[in-house]
């Protein structure tokens, strides 16, 4: 239990999905490490490998509130699950504490959408961390990639490296989730989710340009 006057954080462990390696670093696959390497600049944050979970993490310490984690899990893409249980049941945070930040093929580029639960939808690093986990009841951010359009190329697209206007999208979205973080910490959830998913306020059209005078 906390102890007393400590402020419960909705979300105490952050999750970013991707491959380890130099190879795998700027890949569609490991827009989850993006996200978690920019949240962890805003915190002022250090990630370090730690072989307890098998992953670069960092405790970020608040005042009056329970420390957040981060983690970027080195096991592999499929392999998530085992790095993500480790630390959360060793500092008994719930599922429901939990935010996984992963690539998603059924967004474009740009496009970001949070949820809690649902199904994995053949994302293997999701499957690894429902199954180790017990359930599917963790929060899920989900960044656009597109989709090559031919699932039998969905391999190779995601360990490819985006285009450079598909990188620069998806870096907008993950700006524009970062900014939602102090409701991650903080709460509601609901306040969140309508910042993640607000669309920006449409352009006004140009005012028509009154036709020149003429002389009489």
């Amino acid at each position: 239990m906390p102890a007393a006057g400590i402020i419960l954080a909705m979300i105490r462990l952050f999750v970013g999905l991707g491959n380890p390696g130099p190879e795998y670093e700027a890949t569609r696959h490991n827009a989850g490490f993006w996200w978690l390497e920019a949240l962890a600049r805003k915190l002022g944050a250090g990630l370090g490998a730690d072989r307890s979970y098998q992953g670069l993490v960092a405790r970020v310490n608040r005042p009056g509130a329970e420390p957040v984690w981060l983690l970027e899990p080195m096991t592999f893409m499929n392999r998530s699950g085992v790095s993500v249980a480790t630390l959360a049941r060793f500092f008994k945070i719930a599922p429901q504490q939990i935010l996984v930040v992963h690539d998603e093929l059924d967004l474009q580029p740009g496009q970001v959408k949070l949820k809690q639960g649902g199904s994995a939808a053949g994302h293997n690093g999701l499957k690894d961390i429902q199954a180790m986990l017990g359930t599917a009841d963790f929060w899920r951010l989900r960044l656009g990639i597109g989709h090559p359009g031919v699932k039998s190329e969905v391999v190779n697209y995601v360990l490819k490296k985006p285009s450079p206007d598909d990188r620069n999208a998806i870096e907008l979205a993950i700006d524009k989730s970062i900014a939602a973080s102090d409701d991650l910490l903080d709460g509601p959830m609901a306040q969140a989710l309508a910042r993640i998913h607000a669309q920006p306020p449409r352009p006004k059209p140009p005012r028509p340009t009154p036709p020149p005078e003429t002389d009489p």
